[in-house]
């Protein structure tokens, strides 16, 4: 998604929301009657619609052309079949567990992967559609209705529960988004962040942890038309969340917006470090330490998320999260150099043709 000129705007916005998405996962190795129970609602309600938000909108030129269905393929779906392996491999040699399902269900950082592959070959169909967004909430209400089995296939319901996020950013464009980054959008965008930090407080009142992760309905304590009318309610919390993020988020370029081209490469390895994080006992010792313990789980989320965006990690761990990528970059390297070569020596061939040459006399 780089371009010659990149928006420090959406930058800074992807690298927070990646951040965040790592503070969640450390957030929940807490026990979740702690202080950090709420912010994780709060965090939940409208951090990962943001995220498919900001998705959708760097995916609005999408095509179904063969380069671009081979970059589906190079860049979401060998990384997923990768990283799976490899943590699950982590998980079983390091932590000592038992899997089942491998490939097929998804490790928790990793199903984001499969929901962008779908999403990106909807995406075809759902710009140019008239009322898309209306479709994509009739399918997010209707996909509740998904068999429970059927429905942890690559977290399938919880690709179709937040597809009206990404048709939401599909439908943006940087017209409308223009309208966001007014001062009154940033206090409306305040504003709103405080009714949904008291929505978060309240949340087993009106719903459940559950309805956050796009659960099947029959996963859930409720009526079949009690689920379908809260589910729609959150829908409307995350797509106000979503708008009040990038109202908020600063514009301004710096080493922060820089790092918003390493969001990839956090998202992917930071689950080996929240599971090493587990295997060395960081829940237990939480436990009996509730401030301090999230204390500790914030910092230690931003610095992995930072980490991890650092210049010098980056340009390591980029080789394994696009291969295809790096190794074209080699052979495009290798070539260049050769053609480099090539010339060198033809000039320098000239150059003693030149000095080989007789000299003669004018008549």
């Amino acid at each position: 998604m780089a371009s010659s000129k990149r928006d420090p705007w959406l930058d800074n916005a992807k690298m927070a929301l990646v951040a965040l998405v790592v503070l969640g996962h450390t957030w929940a190795l807490l026990p979740s009657d702690g202080p950090g129970g709420g912010l994780y609602d709060f965090l939940y309600l409208w951090h990962m619609p943001a995220f498919v938000f900001v998705s959708g909108y760097l995916s609005r030129a999408f095509t179904w052309a063969p380069g671009r269905m081979w970059q589906l393929v190079t860049t979401l779906a060998v990384p997923y079949v990768l990283f799976e392996a490899t943590l699950a491999l982590f998980r079983i040699q390091v932590g000592g567990e038992q899997l089942v399902d491998l490939f097929t269900d998804p490790h928790f950082p990793l199903w984001y992967l499969p929901a962008l592959i779908v999403w990106r070959l909807l995406t075809p169909l759902f710009r140019p559609l008239w009322g898309g967004l209306v479709v994509a909430v009739g399918i997010s209400l209707a996909s509740g209705f998904i068999d429970g089995e059927f429905s942890q296939f690559l977290d399938f319901a919880r690709i179709l529960g937040l597809l009206p996020f990404f048709v939401l950013g599909l439908k943006a464009t940087p017209e409308r988004l223009e309208a966001l980054r007014s001062r009154a959008a940033t206090v409306l965008g305040l504003a709103l962040f405080a009714v949904i930090g008291l929505l978060a407080l309240t949340l087993d009142r009106w719903a459940s942890g559950d309805y956050l992760y796009f659960k099947p309905y029959s996963f859930l304590d409720a009526t079949d038309q009690t689920a379908v009318l809260t589910r729609l309610f959150v829908l409307g919390v995350g797509m106000a969340g979503a708008l009040a993020w990038l109202a908020v988020v600063p514009r301004v370029d710096g080493w922060f917006a820089r790092m918003g081209a390493a969001t990839m490469v956090v998202y992917l390895f930071h689950g080996f470090v929240v599971k090493g994080l587990q295997y060395a006992g960081f829940p237990e010792w939480a436990e009996g330490r509730p401030w301090l313990g999230l204390l500790a789980a914030t910092v230690i989320g931003f610095a992995i998320a930072l980490g991890l965006a650092a210049p010098p990690v980056r340009r390591l761990l980029e080789h394994f999260v696009d291969p295809f990528a790096s190794a074209r970059k080699k052979v495009d390297d290798a070539v260049a150099l050769t053609v480099v070569v090539q010339e060198q020596e033809r000039a320098l061939e000239q150059e003693s043709a030149r000095v080989d040459e007789p000299v003669t006399a004018g008549r």
